[in-house]
């Protein structure tokens, strides 16, 4: 045999690895976690001081997500950026890790606050019913009312805060969506910490996060 073989049979085996996509190999899963509005405003290390709600740790709760094995996808948005036309960008970034090989029930897409009011859109959008989505205290009259476009699609988990004066109960969002939800789930917290719950990682809202992503859909 000559010496040249192994050394050209390992150059084989790595431009197959290089064309292959990464989550054919190892199976990854791809979490997006959109922040609250305060970040646009204030940046990643944004402090609430108003409503005494303290620190937004968004690199702890990116940690979080991280720590679990998830590719994490997050960016601090723009101040005042238009959640549509962020929707729509999202939207195109998941088409095209589809498109890459990536099933798409290993993409989550979890939102928090004006977060959750854009994975709304993302999913109404999205239309794929096998995402992931995740929405954290995003639903309130106001939403239902001032954007008739959001129809929910995919596996959808809301979490939201008995005390909370922002985010509430997703349910008047479900029954006004047709059969495009798979699977559904609703949660209750009962922190009292109001619309500041979302500001940490809390246990209480990221490991259901984490299992849904994970396809627990119980």
């Amino acid at each position: 045999m000559s010496l040249k073989q192994p050394r050209q049979m390992r150059l084989l085996i790595i431009l197959l690895i290089t064309c292959i996509p990464v989550s054919k190999i190892f199976g990854q899963q791809y979490f997006f976690y959109l922040h609250g509005k305060i970040i646009e405003d204030q940046g990643a290390n944004a402090v609430d001081s108003v409503n005494g709600y303290g620190a937004y740790e968004y690199g702890n709760i990116l940690n979080a997500f991280r720590k679990a094995g998830f590719i994490v996808l997050s960016e601090v948005r723009q101040k005042n950026t238009n959640a549509v036309d962020y929707a729509d960008k999202i939207v195109n970034e998941i088409d095209s890790l589809i498109k890459k090989g990536v099933k798409p029930n290993d993409i989550t897409v979890a939102g928090a606050s004006k977060g959750a009011v854009i994975t709304m859109l993302i999913s109404s959008y999205l239309k794929n019913k096998d995402v992931n989505f995740v929405f954290i205290a995003g639903c309130n009259n106001d939403i239902l009312q001032g954007l008739p476009q959001i129809q929910f699609c995919g596996n959808i988990l809301s979490i939201y805060e008995k005390s909370d004066d922002i985010g509430h109960s997703c349910v008047e969002f479900k029954n006004k969506t047709g059969s495009t939800i798979s699977h559904y789930k609703e949660i209750e917290l009962n922190t009292g910490l109001k619309h500041g719950f979302l500001y940490k990682p809390m246990t209480e809202w990221v490991e259901p996060s984490i299992k849904w992503a994970n396809k627990n859909y119980e």
